[in-house]
């Protein structure tokens, strides 16, 4: 819209119909003052104003109109019938005017200028859209680079408070960050730590995963910088995505040492238990053979009776590891049950060792101490640990046939120690021996066993409120202790 100012009511009008026969919109002010205040409520693409008029004159409004930031961009042409001399029109210039025509004006040159203007006008107007839409986008993008960076520190933060080795690379694969574990295992961030293996090397593998664009999954022994010992680690590596594009990879290296040695002690321990069962299984199917055959050829019945009772020896041998591989299952489930009771301990002692006495004749167990004292608890339970304590004590004596169960009661406590005079427990394995599955190197070739029987008892003391313990010198001998709780059932 064009605003024109005159204090002449008949050149207004005239103007006025000029322009708008040449469609364009017009508004009018009648003085300076009222064009002031027009200019401040209304948008104009172009203001057309008279010079001489009373009150302030075009100069003085001109000046007014381009001192405020509102409408200081808005073009001024005056028009002029008296003031047309050269230091006027300077003065019009000077006051912010655009252009300065004098009457009589020729309508046609007026119209072109005005047109001129209003394509000046619109190009102005779209170049500020556009200036707008990339100040938008430029503060879009600012706070998407301060979020993004955001994000990175943080993820940069989580990388750093974890025990794993971490890194983040760039789509290309370029690392970029590497937190401070990694330093301990490489000798820059540019390189990978060393592993074990030439074989294991993860700079081609790492290639071939950024090429696909797929997750980097490796095992391999890496060793801290100047140490010799290897460990086992996984290292996953994935890519970031947005929109489908991979902007980031975030990698770990994690210590999977101690999975490593329990798969490889369960993998053990299944070869074991399947040699162990099938041991007595043999011995079972050969001694029914042969009871078959005495049978049919009418042997003496002493001779049978020799095979029945060797039979029930593996028999009761196949149960008992049975029974172990169950409690193993039921205590990680948490499912083992205790009947708890009030019983004489010296009475199941005394039951155990003549057990004990039956099933190893050849051996002497020599019980000492003051044992008659009332438990609360399982007494099978209990009986089950001092069989494990004396079998394990005669299996591993050999030489010696006397075994030495000794027991103390003292502070509320009842503490029970067995005793063998075998070949003893060398002192770095006896911190492992109530441990699942464990079995001294330099004695599981020599003597039958899972490796579970003492982890199960050490459950069994432990839920008795109980604690165990072992001494023992290579060569010399063993001592296994555990102490468990007593009372009197009748004060309670």
């Amino acid at each position: 819209m064009i605003l024109i100012v005159d204090d002449k009511r008949e050149n207004i009008l005239s103007l006025k119909k000029i322009l708008e026969i040449n469609d364009f919109k017009v508004d009018t002010a009648l003085s300076g003052e009222e064009a002031l205040k027009k200019v401040l409520k209304n948008n104009y693409f172009l203001i057309i104003l008279d010079v001489q008029m009373p009150g302030m004159d075009g100069f003085e409004v001109a000046e007014a109109i381009s001192g405020t930031s509102k409408t200081r961009d808005i073009p001024i042409i005056f028009l002029s019938a008296v003031n047309t001399e050269k230091r006027f029109i300077t003065k019009g210039y000077a006051s912010g005017a655009i252009d300065y025509v004098t009457k009589p004006f020729d309508p046609d040159i007026l119209i072109l200028k005005v047109r001129t203007f209003y394509t000046l006008n619109q190009q102005t107007q779209a170049l500020n859209k556009i200036q707008q839409s990339l100040r938008e986008e430029i503060n879009i993008r600012t706070k998407t680079q301060l979020e993004l960076k955001e994000k990175n520190n943080e993820l940069q933060s989580i990388l750093e408070t974890i025990p794993q080795i971490a890194f983040t690379a760039k789509p290309d694969g370029t690392i970029e960050f590497v937190n401070a574990h990694w330093y301990e295992y490489a000798v820059s961030a540019n390189d990978f730590p060393m592993v074990k293996s030439e074989e294991e090397s993860i700079a081609g593998k790492w290639k071939k995963a950024i090429a696909n664009g797929e997750n980097l999954e490796l095992e391999l022994c890496i060793s801290k910088r100047g140490s010799e010992v290897y460990r086992w680690h996984l290292l996953r590596a994935i890519p970031v995505k947005e929109n489908e594009n991979i902007v980031k990879w975030v990698g770990t290296f994690t210590d999977i040492e101690e999975q490593k040695r329990a798969l490889y002690k369960k993998d053990e321990f299944i070869s074991m238990a399947s040699h162990e069962l099938k041991t007595p299984l043999t011995s079972i199917k050969a001694y029914i053979h042969l009871l078959n055959a005495a049978i049919q050829n009418e042997q003496k019945s002493d001779e049978m009776k020799l095979f029945v009772e060797r039979t029930q020896k593996q028999v009761d041998k196949l149960y008992n590891l049975i029974t172990d591989l169950l409690d193993i299952s039921r205590i990680e489930s948490g499912k083992l049950k205790f009947n708890k009771k009030w019983f004489n301990f010296k009475t199941l002692l005394q039951n155990t060792v003549e057990t004990i006495n039956q099933t190893y004749p050849a051996y002497t167990i020599h019980v000492a101490g003051d044992g008659d004292v009332e438990v609360f608890g399982d007494d099978s339970r209990l009986e089950q640990v001092l069989i494990n304590y004396l079998s394990n004590a005669i299996k591993y004596s050999p030489d010696c046939k006397d075994v030495y169960v000794t027991t103390t009661a003292s502070d509320g406590r009842l503490q029970v120690a067995v005793k063998d005079y075998g070949i003893g427990i060398p002192q770095e394995s006896q911190k492992k021996l109530f441990d699942k599955f464990y079995r001294a190197e330099d004695t599981s070739n020599r003597f039958q066993g899972l490796g579970i029987g003492l982890y199960i008892c050490s459950e069994i003391i432990s839920r008795h409120n109980g604690t165990f313990n072992v001494e023992s010198d290579a060569g010399k001998g063993s001592t296994f202790y555990f102490t468990i709780p007593i009372g009197n059932k009748n004060n309670n």
